[in-house]
C-alpha cells in the first residue's frame, strides 16, 4: 500500500475538499438561479386582465382558448353586486350576477394556461421591453405583454336617505335590466339631469302610473311639461326628502314640502366615476360620456396606450351585461392578435 508523507496527504485532502465545496457552491448557485427564473416565469403572462366580471372573463376566455397564459386579477367588487338578478342576458336571464361570474370563472380555470387571483391591483407601469408590471395591494408583482382593463365604474348615488339601501332592489337605473319584475306598480323617475326627461318617457311601457320628480328644477319648459302630461305622467316639483319602506321595499317618498307620494319603484340615471388608479397611471386618454368619463378606445377596444385594452362599463356610455361581455370578446380577440407581432 502506497504511503504518503503526512504533509503531502493533508495537501491532497485539502485540495479535494476545496474542489467538492466549489462544486457544491456552483450547484447551489445554479439551483438558486433556476428557482428565481422559474419564479419570474411563473409571474409572467401573455395577457393580464384587471377585473373578473362579465367583460374581464369574456376577454380572458378568448385568449386562453388560444393557449396563451392569462392572469385575471379581481378585487371582488363588481358594479352589479347590489342586484339580485341579471336580466336580458341570453340563456342566463334571471340568474344572480355572482352566480354567472362564478360559472364563468370555473370555465375559464378549466384551461391549463389560466390563472385567477383575488386581489386589488394598485399600480401598473410599462417596462423597458414594452411589457407591463402590475402590482397588487399585497405587494405581489406580475408581468404581462398586454393589459386589459375591465375594472368597471362606480355609481354616484344622490344623497337622499333611503336610496343607497334600496339600490339594485326597488331603486334602479335601467328599466331594461329591472323593469319587467317591477312592472305594473307605481313608478317614479328622479330628475338628476338631461337624461332623466328621456328616461321617464320610456317608463309608460312598464307602468300606467308614472311620476316625474322634477326636484325643484325650474328649467322644465312648458312644452316639456305638456308632453309629459300628454303621456299621463304626473309631475311633482317639490324635491324628494327621503324614501320610506321596509326591508328594501319602497312604499312612498317624503317631500320637502311635507307631503308624501305613494311609490313602489324609483328609477334614476346616475353619474359614474372610474374607480381604479391604473388608467391614470398608464396614461390612457379619457373622453366625456353622458354619465361620466370613460376610457377612450378604438374599434378593437385598444386604448390610446399601445398594448392596453379596455372593456365593459369603463369604456362605454351604454351599460348592460351583454354589452360588457361583447366588449370583452372584442378586447380579448384583438389583444391576442396583437401578440402575434411579438
Amino acid at each position: 500500500m502506497l504511503k504518503l508523507p503526512r504533509r503531502r496527504f493533508w495537501i491532497l485532502a485539502g485540495t479535494f475538499l476545496a474542489s467538492m465545496l466549489s462544486t457544491k457552491v456552483k450547484a447551489s448557485t445554479s439551483i438558486s438561479k433556476n428557482k428565481q427564473s422559474v419564479r419570474m416565469e411563473k409571474n409572467q403572462f401573455d395577457v393580464i386582465v384587471i377585473g373578473g366580471s362579465f367583460a374581464g372573463l369574456s376577454a380572458a376566455l378568448q385568449i386562453v382558448r388560444a393557449r396563451r397564459k392569462v392572469l385575471v386579477i379581481d378585487a371582488g367588487k363588481p358594479r352589479n353586486r347590489f342586484a339580485t338578478a341579471a336580466h336580458g342576458f341570453l340563456s342566463r336571464d334571471g340568474q344572480a350576477p355572482e352566480q354567472i361570474s362564478r360559472i364563468g370563472k370555473e370555465q375559464f380555470l378549466d384551461y391549463p394556461t389560466a390563472e385567477f387571483i383575488e386581489g386589488k391591483a394598485t399600480r401598473a407601469t410599462r417596462q423597458g421591453d414594452g411589457s407591463f408590471a402590475v402590482e397588487l395591494e399585497s405587494g405581489a408583482v406580475y408581468l404581462g405583454a398586454r393589459l386589459i382593463l375591465a375594472t368597471g365604474i362606480t355609481d354616484q348615488l344622490p344623497d337622499i336617505p333611503g336610496v343607497r339601501e334600496r339600490w339594485g332592489k326597488t331603486v334602479n337605473h335601467c328599466p331594461y335590466c329591472h323593469g319587467y319584475e317591477l312592472a305594473g306598480r307605481k313608478w317614479g323617475v328622479l330628475n338628476v339631469g338631461e337624461a332623466s326627461l328621456h328616461q321617464v318617457k320610456l317608463m309608460v311601457d312598464w307602468s300606467d302610473d308614472v311620476t316625474f320628480f322634477a326636484q325643484g328644477d325650474n328649467r322644465l319648459s312648458a312644452d316639456e311639461r305638456a308632453e309629459l302630461t300628454k303621456r299621463n305622467i304626473s309631475i311633482v316639483d317639490s324635491p324628494v326628502k327621503s324614501l320610506v319602506g321596509d326591508s328594501g321595499t319602497l312604499e312612498r317618498v317624503e317631500l320637502d314640502n311635507g307631503q308624501s307620494v305613494p311609490l313602489e319603484a324609483l328609477f334614476l340615471t346616475t353619474q359614474t366615476s372610474i374607480n381604479n388608479p391604473l388608467i391614470e397611471q398608464l396614461g390612457c386618454e379619457l373622453e366625456a360620456g353622458p354619465f361620466g368619463s370613460m376610457v377612450k378606445t378604438n374599434n378593437f377596444q385598444e386604448t390610446t396606450v399601445e398594448g392596453v385594452y379596455a372593456a365593459g362599463d369603463v369604456a362605454r356610455s351604454m351599460h348592460t351585461v351583454t354589452w360588457a361581455a361583447s366588449d370583452g370578446v372584442t378586447a380579448g380577440a384583438f389583444a391576442h392578435q396583437s401578440l402575434l407581432a411579438l
